[in-house]
């Protein structure tokens, strides 16, 4: 029997945990994975002000308590003051994944010139994997997506397309992923059967 895919999701906002605006975080990524995911998932939402030791006890909670496969950040990863989603990720980091944020900045290049001052990570917390995403959902879906010809073949990957095999190299469930959402890559050695 396969283990149903938990994903935490985590908005990190002052003004939306105050109720000052509607977060669009946390509706954006479940709409993401409403149509990318097509194995059976369920998400641990928490939507928290922007201070590193709240992130932190979070974060903690989602991988060691609630036992996240995969928590999903979103918010506190520009260089302002009171930005500092990085920093507790890291903290709470067994092991720095760099690739993801060099993809995450790659393709936010391609449209606006200040996505270098992003500074999203990606990291593992025991068998769990954690992402910093931008804060705005049509940066959230380009980032997970990657960007698209015309005809809809990939011409710069997402983030996402990593993601799966990454979690079964950790120990997380095998998922699988709507093909013209985004391809999940793995190895041939790595693909089970279909029946399997």
């Amino acid at each position: 029997m396969n283990i149903e895919l938990r994903i935490g999701l985590v908005s990190i906002s002052d003004r939306a945990s105050k109720g000052i605006y509607v977060d669009q975080g946390l509706p954006a990524l479940t709409d993401w994975f409403t149509a990318a995911l097509s194995t059976p998932w369920q998400i641990v939402p928490r939507l928290i002000e922007d201070d590193q030791t709240t992130i932190e006890r979070t974060l903690i909670e989602l991988c060691d308590i609630e036992g996240c496969h995969l928590v999903l950040t979103t918010g506190g990863t520009g260089p302002a003051i009171r930005d500092v989603t990085p920093e507790a990720t890291l903290a709470v980091a067994h092991k720095i994944m760099p690739g993801f944020g060099e993809q995450m900045r790659q393709i936010s290049l391609h449209f606006v010139p200040t996505a270098i001052l992003s500074r999203q990570v990606g990291v593992i917390r025991g068998s769990t994997l954690i992402l910093n995403l931008p804060g705005q959902p049509k940066s959230i879906k380009e980032t997970l997506e990657g960007l698209k010809n015309t005809d809809g073949t990939p011409s710069v990957p997402g983030i996402f397309s990593a993601v799966p095999y990454c979690l079964d190299l950790i120990g997380g469930p095998y998922i699988e992923t709507v093909e013209s959402v985004v391809k999940a890559f793995r190895p041939k050695s790595a693909i089970k059967p279909a029946d399997g």
